[in-house]
């Protein structure tokens, strides 16, 4: 299961929250973390690069966020990050520099990584999202079963147990998933894959391939 791994997936130099993902085996156990972890980064961020606009939340004084937002917290916006109208971050939300969170995008319990874009209509819940990662119109995760049980990732037919009942979906560095495109509960896009538009992703998708509509997984070339 080596590719699962936090450090297979991720450069972690491109995020606050770079100890805490060192610090986990699978990057999906930083999940129940991420509220407590913003909470203990954001109290030593520098006051003269942040403002601490409400409790638990921090905004990067670089940072444009427009009218007709919702940012509770606990959350930080990085340096640079642009936070379009209608967009709803519903807390524990850590989102990099240099990000993009669109019109009408929600998060919740999320880790966006330096350069992220989630530009339109997306909705990103109980996931962690790579360098430069990117979800077109309308990608979206589903972070619950229906039938509320655990969720496990499914990698070639074998099982990693999570014990999580809410995850979305893991994004490696450079993943690129495409418009309308479903990420099931435990999905796990490596690093540089990208995901064809009006996909249904379930499971594990190796580093450097394309997963297209009917579910077959093929190389970059």
């Amino acid at each position: 299961m080596e590719e699962l791994r936090a450090y297979e997936m991720f450069d972690t130099e491109h995020t606050a929250a770079k100890e805490l993902l060192q610090s986990v085996t699978y990057p999906w156990e930083a999940l129940p973390l991420i509220g407590q972890w913003i909470v203990r980064l954001g109290a030593k961020l520098p006051a003269g690069q942040y403002d601490e606009v409400s409790e638990h939340v921090w905004i990067a004084k670089s940072a444009k966020i427009y009218s007709n937002t919702s940012i509770a917290g606990p959350a930080i916006i990085g340096e640079n990050t642009e936070v379009r109208p209608g967009a709803f971050i519903r807390g524990n939300a850590l989102v990099g520099e240099n990000c993009v969170v669109g019109n009408s995008t929600e998060l919740k319990n999320v880790i966006l990584f330096d350069n992220v874009q989630v530009p339109h209509y997306n909705y990103v819940g109980d996931s962690i999202l790579g360098y430069k990662a990117h979800m077109g119109a309308g990608a979206v995760t589903s972070n619950v079963k229906q039938d509320k049980s655990l969720i496990s990732v499914n990698k070639a037919g074998e099982r990693v147990e999570t014990g999580l009942k809410k995850f979305g979906a893991m994004l490696g560095d450079h993943a690129e998933i495409g418009c309308n495109s479903v990420l099931n509960p435990g999905s796990i896009i490596g690093r540089g894959s990208r995901v064809y538009p009006l996909s249904m992703v379930r499971g594990f998708v190796p580093p450097n391939s394309i997963h297209k509509n009917d579910g077959s997984i093929v190389p970059v070339r």
